[in-house]
This record gives structure tokens, C-alpha cells and sequence, in this order.
């Protein structure tokens, strides 16, 4: 389809924005939306939390007093990996859920809220699997599954939210190793299901902003073999060099889970301050229209 007028706005809008802006001040912050994610105390209930300078290094802006709980909120899923657990932000191997986090998180709810009409939440949150949790978020985000581990419930309650409307976008994990181990998972959660390769023709790639390729975003620490090789795969993990975006769909052809393997959507994200360069040719040019994109999509379908 031919995109809308208000996409090449939104383009120019993200090239006049530059790197991350400071902390928006509003006095009257209006409403605070709830989190409906895990209350253990593993983790601040505000992401913002963190960092200690959080409530200064991130923006951040209001949402209705009347309808506080109206609005789109990024979340991401907390997993069990193969060696270590969930465990928290910094604390050892069971930390791949939390990649980026909450950096990304935020920027992307920052720039939702910015270039588009969606209201949004400006703190996010994260759900362990389970269904109570997950009902409250149309859109779920997964990352570094490279070593994810569940159990048979949890496949059947993912299974359950996908089939019911949710969307569950997978990120970041590169090389065959990691996506025979996410393969495995994905076998429990769809055994009658097969998983296709998503054609760049399809929708998903140009529902606000229309991509010409399949982007490959990578880890910043890679930047410099970009510079002087072109090489945007982590060339240390074995059959990481083409990026792959896979798909689940239900039985009306809606997509339920976009994988987006051999690729770093989310670094695109976090790092959008680290470098001009980075923020150039891999967040504003590719890691925000796709986020966009596929938000738009879950939301929409």
C-alpha cells in the first residue's frame, strides 16, 4: 500500500529530533497509569528506578488525569533462561530478558509518544508469564532468547495470548545456536504451527514508515567494522550474517509473533544518545520506523 502523507512527516520529524532530548518539565504530570507487572520486589516497580539519575536522563510527559490506565504501555516479558533463572537487572545469568532494559524501554515509549497519536505510557513495565499479567498488554516484547527455558504451561499461556489477539514481538539473538535453542521453545509453543519467513512485501514493514530492506541492526561495539568493513552481523557468532524476520500467524492470516533474528532492534533503541553516527544510520533510519511499524501493526490487527 502506498503510505500516508503523515509518514514522510514523521520521518522528517525524527530527523529534526537528534539525540535523546532532556526531561521534559511539567508540573501538572496528570494521571499515573498502573503497571500490572511482577509485584516479587525483584525488580523497582518504576523503571526509571534503575539509574540513579533516571528521573533526570529520560523524558517524560502527561497523561490523562480522567483516563490514566488509557494508554499504550511497552512491555516486555521476564523468562527463565537454560543457565541461571530470571533473575534481576545485573544479576547473572538469568539477565537476557532484561538486555537494554530499561534504556530502550523508554526511549521507544518517548518516541511512541512523540511521532505518533498514540498516548503512552511514559514508564512501561515487565510481566513474567502469566496470563493475569499478560491480559493488560496488547503488545509484548521478548529479547536475547538465545538460552530461554519454559515450561509447558507457560508455552500453553503464550500460545493462549497470541491466539486471543496479543502480539509478541522476539528480538535481538543472532547465530545458529541461538536459534536452534529458541527453536526448541517455539516448537512448544506452536507444535501445529509453522514458522515462515515474513516477505519484505508484507504490511508489517510499512505500516507508518515504508522500509526498503530487511534491516540488520547491530550491537554498537560492532560500529566500527560497519565503518571500515560494512559488516553489520556479529561475525563472532556463527551464522549470524543474514538478518531473518519470522513469523507465526493465526488461521486468518494475522501475524501473532514477529522474530526478528540476526538483528539488535532494541540496541537501536538504547543507544539512539550514544553516538550521532549510530543514531543516524541505525535508530532514526531503521530501529524506530520498524519498532513503530510493528506496534502499529499489533495494534491494528
Amino acid at each position: 500500500m502506498k503510505p500516508p502523507r503523515a509518514a514522510k512527516i514523521l520521518v522528517a520529524a525524527l530527523v529534526l529530533v537528534g539525540c535523546l532530548v532532556v526531561a521534559v518539565e511539567n508540573e501538572e504530570i496528570g494521571g499515573t497509569p498502573a503497571n500490572f507487572g511482577i509485584k516479587d520486589g525483584s525488580m523497582p516497580e518504576n523503571p526509571r528506578e534503575y539509574r540513579r539519575n533516571g528521573y533526570d536522563a529520560y523524558p517524560t510527559w502527561p497523561v490523562s488525569k480522567e483516563l490514566p490506565n488509557d494508554v499504550f504501555t511497552f512491555a516486555r516479558i521476564r523468562y527463565n533462561s537454560a543457565y541461571g533463572g530470571r533473575g534481576g537487572f545485573g544479576r547473572g545469568g538469568g539477565r537476557q530478558w532484561s538486555t537494554d532494559y530499561p534504556d530502550s524501554d523508554l526511549n521507544m515509549s518517548y518516541r511512541l509518544q512523540q511521532l505518533t497519536s498514540l498516548q503512552v505510557n511514559p514508564n512501561g513495565a515487565v510481566v513474567d508469564i502469566d496470563p493475569e499479567q499478560m491480559r493488560h498488554y496488547p503488545f509484548l516484547y521478548m529479547i536475547e532468547v538465545g538460552h530461554i527455558n519454559i515450561t509447558d504451561e507457560e508455552a500453553k499461556t503464550m500460545r493462549d495470548y497470541m491466539l486471543n489477539g496479543g502480539f509478541i514481538m522476539v528480538d535481538d539473538f543472532w547465530g545458529t545456536e541461538a536459534w536452534e535453542n529458541f527453536e526448541a521453545a517455539l516448537k512448544q509453543i506452536w507444535p501445529d504451527r509453522k514458522i515462515e519467513e515474513i516477505p519484505l512485501e508484507h504490511e508489517i514493514f510499512h505500516m507508518v514508515f515504508p522500509l526498503k530492506v530487511k534491516p540488520q541492526i547491530p550491537h554498537i561495539r560492532y560500529a566500527e567494522y560497519v565503518i571500515q568493513q560494512g559488516i553489520t552481523w556479529e561475525f563472532d557468532k556463527p551464522g549470524s550474517e543474514h538478518v531473518h524476520y519470522r513469523g507465526v500467524f493465526d488461521d486468518k492470516r494475522r501475524l501473532m509473533m514477529v522474530i526478528c533474528w540476526n538483528t539488535d532492534t532494541g540496541e537501536g533503541w538504547e543507544q539512539e544518545g550514544t553516538d550521532p553516527w549510530y543514531f543516524r544510520e541505525f535508530s532514526e533510519k531503521y530501529a524506530y520506523p520498524l519498532g513503530i511499524n510493528i506496534i502499529f501493526y499489533a495494534l491494528t490487527h
